[in-house]
């Protein structure tokens, strides 16, 4: 069996994120699936998802070091071309990815007790987001 929804929020961009772990569980729980996969995913190419822990210093951490990775000043290829300023966001996506992938078993999902699934928006600008949830189980 398959269950599928999706998750929408607004976003500010410049690393803002969202702790998005009680709407999965929400979902997980309509699905009525006892043993399987979630997968979450984020259908664009600014955007990623990260399971972590939801502490704010570790958070800040997760964006400092990003900033060293992919500073925002830097000078991208893909700013030459598009002239859309966010190189940096594509390259930080890139980086955390799109999609995490979750066991379950015993109508439970298996993470541990300190991870949260967190939702970060890399874009330069506001935007609407859709974030998917799949659930592949029995």
């Amino acid at each position: 069996m398959i269950y599928s929804e999706y998750i929408s929020r607004e976003t500010k961009g410049f690393n803002g994120y969202f702790d998005i772990t009680e709407d999965v569980k929400k979902i997980f729980a309509r699905s009525q699936l006892s043993a399987g996969l979630l997968t979450v995913h984020i259908a664009g190419a600014t955007a990623g998802i990260v399971i972590t822990e939801n502490e704010p210093g570790l958070l800040s951490d997760i964006i400092e070091t990003l900033e060293m990775l992919s500073p925002q000043e830097a000078l991208y290829h893909h700013d030459a071309k598009w002239r859309d300023g966010n190189g940096f966001s594509h390259i930080r996506s890139a980086l955390i990815g799109s999609s995490k992938t979750i066991p379950f078993s015993s109508k439970s999902l298996l993470l541990g007790i300190s991870q949260q699934i967190i939702f970060f928006d890399f874009d330069n600008r506001a935007r609407s987001r859709k974030i998917f949830v799949q659930v592949l189980g029995e």
